[in-house]
């Protein structure tokens, strides 16, 4: 009789897929991330170094005089500075976190455990990679944020209060835009970059090197092949710089804006 029941019962017993599920693997990541010593700090240094400009501003000799002189020429030259150091050091973070993420599994072997359990590989990669890109989202609107509130913060602690921000014109929001813009793909590039950096040598070691060293690299190749015209008159290393990452990425914002 106790047979027939079990069976009887068995028959209501639905099965759970064993796979995880693609948002379960992307909280697992998040999970992480945020639970490594390495996050913190980098986060801790980020923050640092987008406060350090302003305190260097508001310490520069007749700032207020210069702001209220010319206050969009100094707006522009705070933008310029602010959101460089957001493109400039998000990248540097965002390689870092993107060839730990990636290269920790092959590392730490876990990457052999996840298969098994019926994750498929791309799977895998994009649920990182969907990890990445909301993590960067977050840093760009967080920077912006903390920039417009220092912003705030240093016009209305240098001349007591914020008349300067009349002088804004649509134009400059609109550069404004554009440079957001170019962030935004400079911080794929990097997420890219990283990403097959760590997957093409599978070793975290590896990922993060090629990862570091690509973008000063690329940039130094720029002065080589400048070298190498002067020795040799030929254009054919002029040319060459046009199909560099780093210069190209370097120049876009200039571009766009036509040098404002």
């Amino acid at each position: 009789m106790s047979t027939t029941i079990t069976t009887a019962q068995a028959q209501h017993i639905q099965l759970h897929d064993s796979r995880p599920s693609f948002f379960g693997l992307v909280r697992g990541e998040f999970f992480k991330v945020m639970r490594q010593w390495t996050t913190w700090i980098m986060l801790v240094m980020l923050l640092g170094v987008i406060i350090l400009p302003y305190l260097i501003l508001g310490t520069v000799p007749n700032a207020a005089t210069r702001i209220t002189s010319d206050p969009l020429h100094y707006f522009y030259n705070v933008l310029s500075v602010g959101l460089s150091i957001v493109r400039v050091f998000t990248g540097f973070f965002l390689l870092i976190l993107t060839a730990r993420m990636i290269g920790l599994e092959y590392q730490l072997g876990t990457i052999r455990v996840l298969l098994s359990r019926g994750v498929g590989r791309l799977q895998l990669l994009f649920a990182k990679l969907l990890t990445v890109v909301i993590i960067a989202l977050v840093l760009l609107v967080v920077g912006l944020a903390l920039n417009y509130l220092l912003t705030l913060i240093l016009v209305a602690g240098t001349t007591g209060n914020l008349h300067a921000f009349n002088a804004i014109t649509p134009q400059f929001w609109s550069d404004t835009g554009t440079y957001i813009l170019y962030i935004l793909i400079n911080m794929g590039v990097t997420i890219l970059l990283a990403t097959a950096a760590a997957v093409v040598g599978r070793s975290l070691a590896f990922g993060l090197s090629v990862a570091l060293i690509f973008f000063p690299i690329d940039n130094i190749g720029t002065i080589i092949m400048q070298l190498a015209y002067r020795v040799t008159g030929s254009d054919f290393w002029l040319n060459l710089t046009a199909y560099f990452l780093g210069p190209n990425l370097n120049q876009m914002p200039i571009a766009l804006t036509s040098g404002r």
